[in-house]
């Protein structure tokens, strides 16, 4: 696992969406590529957020509102944890267990998203305490994404 790095883990490319997509637009980018976030890029390809499956259900719809009304900007998360490219895949493992996550967008030297590691794009690589330790670090917390 040492020699590991966030490129080799990551899926590389993922679906990116704009601040004024409508959440609705998102929700079908969701299930098109079976993916639960999706990093949210401006027009400089730079990452200024992600939206997850979550964000969507318990800020808009279990409050009772129209997803197609609302756009990404509204229900984003905009202090978005990540890692770099080339960081090792013991660190990509300890920021997601430090700040409970079960995904983390990857970003390249502009600060474009490169890619996203989700917990199960560990299981190959991580050793097995250290994977164990997140789940059971994300898992005890409610809420958390």
């Amino acid at each position: 696992m040492s020699n590991t790095r966030a490129r080799d883990v990551m899926t590389p490319d993922p679906v990116c969406c704009a601040p004024h997509m409508t959440l609705d637009e998102v929700a079908r980018l969701m299930l098109q590529f079976d993916c639960g976030e999706i990093p949210v890029i401006d027009a400089s390809d730079h990452l200024v957020g992600v939206v997850t499956d979550r964000d969507i259900v318990c800020r808009v719809v279990a409050a009772g509102r129209n997803p197609m009304g609302y756009s990404v900007q509204d229900c984003m998360t905009t202090a978005v944890v990540t890692v770099k490219i080339d960081d090792s895949l013991e660190h990509v493992v300890a920021v997601m267990a430090r700040h409970e996550i079960r995904r983390v967008p990857v970003v390249d030297e502009r600060g474009s998203c490169a890619g996203i590691i989700a917990q199960a794009d560990l299981a190959e690589f991580a050793e097995a305490g250290a994977l164990s330790e997140l789940v059971r670090k994300v898992s005890d917390e409610p809420g958390t994404t």
